[in-house]
């Protein structure tokens, strides 16, 4: 059982403090449009300049105020406060824009990643968590970059301002507010880091959700059949109910944090008004340079807001970064390096090959066969001794733990693995079809243009152009997801037919006609028979009377070749298989 089970808490461990530099190599990744980051800060200076140079202004109109109003002055300080506000709102403009570029361009990388990840890592990781990856964690960073920085940005250019200018008018105020920075950081510490922790099990939580409620509703089939909406529903109850508690921690928690940083700011403002009204009966403080202290001290008030915000906000991104992070150091599949060879003509061989799944025990064990070319290699077997894992290596999926699988005298590992794969056919037993159209999916990852004369010609070799012509929009139908408006039958041959057109030098047969109805299996039989001629193909099949006629036939127990040669040959020198013809042509 792991962590994600009903019930099950994830152990809590210590959460990682938040890595700006890894933060910032990961936004370079990204390649951004620092043109946008300059202009926008740039912009923000100018902004914060002007609003800083209004209470200035302001305390010299009130100073004025015994004599007579300045108009030059108030239209002037009017205008300052308009004109700070359309350029402030320009800057954030533009820095959103270049946030959501990097955002954009992240997730594009992380999509990418997941294309081209290794088929291990899918093995061991659900969908819904690599969604999450892409949507969650992704949402979640943007919040940061988009929102958090450009705000925290002009807080700080206002902050440092505001406090520059403080000192200059007056440095006894200025140091009566430095006095509650300590208190602010010591009330608010403790807030963010409850916040840093709560945002990576939201998100771990998200993720796990996601994976569970993926994987229910992909199988809804399943769970009907087995009578199991009880159990789910107690299981997304669970799920749900985790969420939701992690949710309010993080409602409180965020709702204490402004109130208190409120509350600290507002006793400020109430000590320096206090200290300033009695500087001012004293006479050592005019009004108009009281009055621009409180409007310096209003002008912190949404900044000090905001950066308290910005890092309790870096403190949630930091889970999302991290698990971004790891995923693209992920190793993923080189389609590119390699030799260009045409696999036409030479011999398929696999030399004592071992093969194990990261660490749990060995599947293959001293495997070796051969397939030259034009020729059928069939595996027959017990379910679970490695046929699949074999297909899986050959499709270089996996590699060999040790030996070597070769083309003709070079070794497979060093031929262009997009190359490889382009000459490679695989019919498997449940063949995939994506959700779309019959003609998506029998053109799905070919180059070039077909048309519908190619797309008729290679659904007749494969027997499935009369269904196809009698489904309401012929090519255009949809299939449904997964293909459920087919049945296993018509999705077999649809296979076949993308298999005819892509025209592959080797053919791998997985289990191709098991499952079938009789009139399905005799239709994709033929239509197999038809696809195998002029090609080396390798079948993988549980019913022997499909293979009779291969070439050579494999027997695999328990990840290990027991035994070699034609069906006539196994039948005389094989005991298992030898029980295997006997039962199932009985049974025929």
């Amino acid at each position: 059982m792991d962590n994600r089970e009903i019930g099950r808490d994830t152990p809590y461990t210590r959460p990682a403090k938040f890595n700006m530099k890894a933060f910032m190599a990961l936004v370079r990744q990204t390649k951004p449009a620092y043109w946008q980051l300059a202009l926008g800060l740039g912009l923000g200076v100018v902004a914060t300049g002007i609003q800083l140079a209004v209470p200035h202004l302001a305390g010299d109109l009130i100073n004025g105020f015994g004599k007579a109003i300045n108009k030059t002055l108030l239209v002037s300080v009017i205008g300052m406060f308009i004109l700070s506000a359309v350029i402030s709102a320009v800057s954030g403009t533009v820095l959103g824009i270049f946030g959501e570029n990097v955002v954009s361009r992240l997730r594009n990388n992380l999509w990418d990643k997941l294309i081209r990840l290794r088929v291990s890592y899918f093995d061991d990781t659900k969908a819904g968590e690599m969604t999450s990856r892409l949507i969650n964690d992704s949402t979640q960073i943007k919040d940061l970059l988009a929102n958090s920085f450009p705000r925290m940005m002009t807080s700080l250019l206002t902050v440092v301002g505001a406090l520059t200018l403080m000192v200059i008018k007056d440095w006894r105020m200025t140091a009566i507010m430095a006095l509650a920075i300590p208190l602010v950081m010591l009330v608010m510490m403790p807030v963010m880091r409850q916040s840093h922790k709560i945002g990576r099990d939201r998100q771990n939580a998200l993720a796990d959700f996601n994976g569970e409620a993926g994987e229910t509703l992909s199988e809804i089939r399943l769970v009907k059949s087995s009578n199991a909406e009880a159990f789910e529903t107690t299981k997304g109850h669970t799920t749900i109910k985790k969420l939701y508690q992690i949710g309010l921690r993080e409602a409180v928690y965020d709702s204490i944090a402004g109130p208190l940083m409120t509350a600290v700011m507002m006793g400020l403002f109430v000590g320096v008004l206090g200290y300033g009204a009695h500087r001012v009966a004293q006479g050592s403080m005019t009004m108009g340079t009281m009055f621009s202290f409180l409007m310096y001290l209003f002008q912190l008030l949404g900044p000090a807001a905001t950066l308290g915000q910005f890092f309790s906000d870096l403190a949630k991104a930091s889970g999302s970064t991290e698990r971004v992070q790891t995923l693209l150091a992920e190793p993923e599949e080189d389609f590119s390096q390699g030799a260009v060879i045409d696999v036409e003509g030479q011999t398929l061989a696999m030399k004592h090959v071992d093969f194990a799944y990261d660490d749990s025990k060995q599947i293959l064990t001293d495997v070796s066969f051969e397939a030259k070319p034009n020729t059928v290699v069939a595996f027959a077997g017990p379910s679970g001794g490695g046929k699949s894992t074999l297909f899986g290596l050959i499709e270089r999926y996996y590699e060999p733990t040790a030996g070597q699988i070769s083309i003709g005298t070079t070794n497979v590992q060093d031929v262009q693995l997009a190359d490889w794969r382009a000459q490679i056919g695989f019919v498997s037993q449940d063949s995939a079809i994506m959700a779309g159209t019959i003609r998506h999916n029998l053109t799905y990852g070919l180059a070039g243009d077909y048309t519908d004369d190619d797309l008729w010609r290679v659904l007749g070799l494969a027997f499935a152009e009369k269904f196809v012509r009698d489904m309401p929009a012929g090519l255009d139908t949809e299939v449904g997801e997964r293909g459920v408006k087919v049945s296993g039958g018509q999705r077999q041959r649809l296979a076949i037919a993308r298999a005819f057109l892509r025209d592959p030098k080797i053919l791998m047969l997985d289990e191709a006609t098991a499952s079938l109805d009789s009139e399905s299996e005799a239709m994709v039989q033929k239509a197999l028979e038809s696809l195998m001629k002029g090609r080396t193909t390798l079948v993988i099949a549980h019913r022997l009377s499909t293979i009779v006629d291969a070439d050579n036939i494999y027997f695999i127990e328990q990840g290990h070749v027991s035994g070699s040669g034609t069906h006539q040959e196994l039948v005389a020198t094989h005991k298992l298989y030898q029980e295997y013809v006997a039962t199932q042509f009985k049974q025929d």
